[in-house]
């Protein structure tokens, strides 16, 4: 139980510190292609183009962002097999906690006093968890349900991405909470998958359990970064929370017979709840409330030369580099 804690606050600590920097690159990205007056960063619904999200994702802090998140994953897959999914889904969520930390300094964001207090709830609520966890169950499932969770990716994300991309500029909590979903199934793809212990490649690769983690973590990672291109990283962060939390919690009681110590059941449902709720009052708290910036200075990236050439940070805390990095990006198409 211990290594396995241990285990999911190091994967927690990753993805948190992975995803500010990721928001850093996505937002560095835009800046440049605001300043281009680029019309092809958006599509005709608002949102980053495949071409703007690609871009993003070769500048150096998104990469950085990248190989922490798969430091993560491999931390985080191993927590999945040594704790309940309720408790190691949810302690690796409070990856939110690092992120909105670290956004204060690397983003200039000023978290609001709402938002302390939701992400306080969160840590709380991991308490609760914590003290109410009991042994994990196994992972032995029919082969029929590994097909089932491959089948379920392929909807989810494709479906999903083809719903974000429509939606465009407005899809930032959609985004984070399909994302969330995504690296969810990926959990439980972990926990079931064959050919792992024992190692025996062939079952190891002829198992749809893998290839249905390959589907969710890859548009996962797309869809979070659609999430932090337009939209608070918090926010979607903390949507992304509540996706990766709590199907996998569910499926982990029922599916794969996790539970809690003797008499603590009441505590773990408490603690899942209450982290649930404040990962949700840290989105709705943590989206920008998108003040207005006129059309030709976020196509022609007016507002954007001081913070791109290193100025000092706005003094209202942040709140001008979230709107000007939010207009950036869902400038219309010209």
């Amino acid at each position: 139980m211990i290594i396995g804690l241990l285990t999911a606050v190091a994967a927690s600590a990753c993805y948190g510190t992975g995803s500010v920097l990721q928001a850093v690159g996505s937002r560095k990205s835009a800046r440049r292609e605001a300043a281009k007056s680029s019309a092809t960063g958006v599509t005709q619904h608002g949102g980053p183009s495949l071409s703007s999200t690609a871009k993003a994702a070769v500048t150096w802090e998104f990469m950085v962002g990248t190989v922490l998140d798969f430091i993560g994953f491999g931390l985080g897959a191993l927590a999945a097999r040594l704790l309940p999914l309720f408790l190691s889904q949810t302690v690796i969520s409070a990856n939110l906690v690092i992120t909105a930390v670290l956004s204060i300094k690397l983003l200039g964001i000023k978290l609001s006093r709402a938002e302390w207090s939701s992400i306080a709830v969160v840590c709380s609520a991991l308490v609760l968890l914590a003290t109410a966890a009991g042994p994990e169950g196994g992972g032995h499932t029919p082969i029929a349900t590994h097909w089932w969770l491959l089948v379920a990716s392929l909807v989810l994300i494709g479906g999903g991405t083809l719903i974000v991309r429509l939606m465009g500029s407005r899809a930032a909590i959609l985004a984070g909470l399909l994302s969330g979903l995504g690296f969810g199934a990926l959990g439980v793809g972990v926990r079931v998958l064959n050919g792992v212990d024992p190692f025996h490649l062939p079952s190891l690769l002829g198992d749809p359990a893998l290839y249905a983690i390959l589907v969710a973590g890859i548009g996962g990672m797309y869809l979070h970064t659609v999430a932090l291109q337009i939209g608070s990283v918090n926010g979607a962060t903390a949507a992304l929370v509540v996706g990766e939390t709590v199907v996998p919690g569910i499926l982990g009681v029922l599916w794969l017979g996790d539970s809690s110590r003797p008499g603590f059941a009441w505590v773990a449902v408490l603690g899942f709840v209450v982290a649930v709720a404040g990962a949700v009052a840290v989105a709705w708290f943590g989206e920008p409330e998108g003040e207005p910036v006129p059309a030709a200075a976020a196509q022609t990236g007016a507002e954007v030369p001081a913070q791109a050439t290193g100025g000092a940070a706005p003094a209202d805390g942040g709140a001008h580099e979230e709107r000007t990095a939010r207009a950036v990006t869902t400038a219309p198409e010209r």
